[in-house]
């Protein structure tokens, strides 16, 4: 899988933020954990790991013990252990926090027990009920659509149990946006998909390539599966819709990030003077990475106040920390290019409220311009299947603990259900889901 990645890649300019735990510091760290009988740590959790047991089997040397720990509630504990925010999760939740104390950093022993067991030449951790081969043990079968963390924690889910999962993939790649839009000091590439290639070794089918609605009907899919799990992510990018928006220089944070993530090298735009749009997450991913890979100047524009920046804390620490320069209550009114076409500014009005203030337009330099402003809807995709619905924020209605939607055979979990939460969050839904699929099916 790997074999099909350029060799040199913008983001591996960009190391590891917080390296592995060598088999010292996991022991040492593990050591200062209470085991506290009412743990905050779980509650903290979207996905209920039993952080303390995990953990205090990590200190007794049991390192494969905890990783099974890990995985009967998460089996993407791995990429989770890197990408999650434990600083509003877990780790926020110790209760070495009240005492002003440092917490115990869950995530990197997480990632530390999960990396060391599932390293080359360990023997399998777990045994799908059947080989994925031969008929499987329920005679159930599932088509997943969409490759992201969400379907392949449900496809995992469904193997272990005996069911067959075959996922289907649009893009070449799969991983969902661990491969694609996760910020690269967090998960590389390569390490998204050696985690997509474990989930396989279960018995779990990709087909990439395979766009519902364009090469399979929902109608097809529900003629040769018995349950039908979308796990999509979100649309495209949001444009803001203003002059000059389209052309050279103007870019979708999620198309940018992939783009950084798996493009060669020698495709790579030079950074110079960036102005990122947005104020969520993306948003600040994409300001810390340009910053890091040496942009000369990195901007952030937010149109509303910096109490209602939707990013975590944490991040935008990290950002200003990077260098990134911080406009808020301002908001772009226009793209502006030479006659060539080519970005060279932006000009922005002062906001209030989020809407434009008249007589206050001003212009910025920038020969980049990252819009982190939102997805699109998923409402072809829906209308694939009778009986599944889109909310008003354009997400697929879904029950959020069983992934149930409208049509009593089709589930959905991810971003396309709840709206672009963080990934341990889609791996729930996708593990809810398999585990209602199970009890309705009356598998044990």
């Amino acid at each position: 899988m790997n074999d099909s990645l350029p060799p040199e890649r913008l983001e591996q300019r960009l190391p590891d933020s917080k390296p592995l735990y060598s088999p010292g510091e996991a022991k040492a760290e593990a050591d200062r954990c209470l085991y506290c009988a009412d743990a905050p740590c779980i509650r903290a959790c979207p996905t209920e790991i039993d952080v303390p047991t995990f953990i205090k089997k990590i200190a007794s040397g049991n390192v494969r013990g905890a990783a099974r720990t890990i995985f009967e509630q998460n089996m993407l504990g791995a990429s989770c252990a890197r990408v999650c925010p434990v600083e509003v999760l877990c780790v926020g939740s110790c209760v070495y926090n009240g005492w002003d104390r440092p917490p115990i950093q869950i995530g990197q022993l997480q990632r530390y027990a999960t990396a060391v067991a599932t390293r080359d030449g360990e023997p399998p951790l777990f045994t799908p009920k059947s080989n994925g081969k031969s008929p499987s043990a329920t005679s159930k079968s599932v088509a997943l659509v969409g490759a992201g963390p969400a379907s392949l924690a449900c496809a995992a889910e469904l193997r272990l149990q005996g069911h067959r999962a075959v996922i289907f993939e649009r893009g070449d790649l799969p991983g969902g946006l661990n491969t694609t839009g996760v910020a690269p000091y967090k998960l590389h590439v390569e390490e998204a998909l050696a985690e997509v290639d474990w989930i396989r070794a279960l018995g779990v089918e990709i087909r990439s390539g395979v766009e519902i609605g364009r090469d399979l009907s929902g109608e097809q899919l529900l003629g040769q599966y018995d349950a039908i799990f979308l796990g999509v992510g979100t649309g495209a990018d949001h444009r803001l819709g203003i002059s000059g928006e389209l052309g050279a220089g103007v870019v979708g944070a999620t198309d940018w990030i992939a783009r950084m993530k798996i493009e060669a090298l020698g495709r790579s735009q030079p950074l110079r003077r960036v102005a990122v749009i947005g104020g969520g997450n993306t948003a600040l991913d994409v300001a810390r990475e340009c910053a890091l890979l040496g942009a000369e100047e990195v901007t952030l524009v937010y149109r509303r106040g910096l109490g209602e920046l939707g990013g975590y804390a944490h991040e935008l620490a990290e950002c200003r920390n990077a260098g990134v320069r911080l406009l808020v209550e301002v908001l772009p009114v226009a793209f502006l290019r030479d006659p060539a076409g080519k970005l060279h500014g932006l000009r922005l009005t002062r906001a209030e409220g989020g809407r434009p203030v008249e007589g206050t337009a001003h212009d910025m330099p920038c020969d980049l311009a990252v819009v982190a402003i939102g997805q699109s809807k998923l409402e072809a995709l829906a209308d694939q299947f009778s009986g599944v619905a889109i909310d008003g924020r354009g997400c697929i209605v879904a029950n959020p603990s069983t992934g149930a939607t409208g049509n009593p055979r089709v589930f959905s979990g991810g971003d396309c259900a709840n709206g672009g939460r963080e990934v341990v969050h889609a791996v729930a839904d996708g593990r809810n889901a398999a585990r209602e699929m199970n009890r309705r099916w009356g598998a044990t």
